[in-house]
């Protein structure tokens, strides 16, 4: 079933997952990026392209996890992958989509 609020469920999304993760971001931003799904600032604000709106859930719970990692690793070291594995650990289908 397609939602009438895709911005406030992927909202939700974004808030489940940082509980899960237990990470705590400053602000969550849903708006146009250009050739990127997704970002997280160092002054820990999250923003994910309006783009992903119209994308599949999995391929947006990997996007979002992805960020909110973000606010743990700041980089895409060992430990990054490792943490991303274990909350999707078929990350790799969704890379350099």
């Amino acid at each position: 079933m397609v939602s009438d609020y895709p911005a406030q469920d992927l909202r939700r999304k974004v808030y489940a997952w940082a509980l899960k993760l237990k990470v705590n971001p400053k602000d969550i931003r849903i708006q146009r990026l250009e050739g990127k799904w997704g970002s997280c600032s160092s002054d820990c604000v999250v923003t994910f392209a309006t783009d992903l709106l119209d994308q599949d859930e999995d391929f947006q719970d990997f996007v979002v996890v992805h960020e909110l990692i973000h606010l743990k690793v700041q980089n895409h070291s060992k430990l990054f992958t490792s943490l991303l594995a274990t909350h999707i650990p078929n990350y790799k289908i969704f890379e350099g989509k």
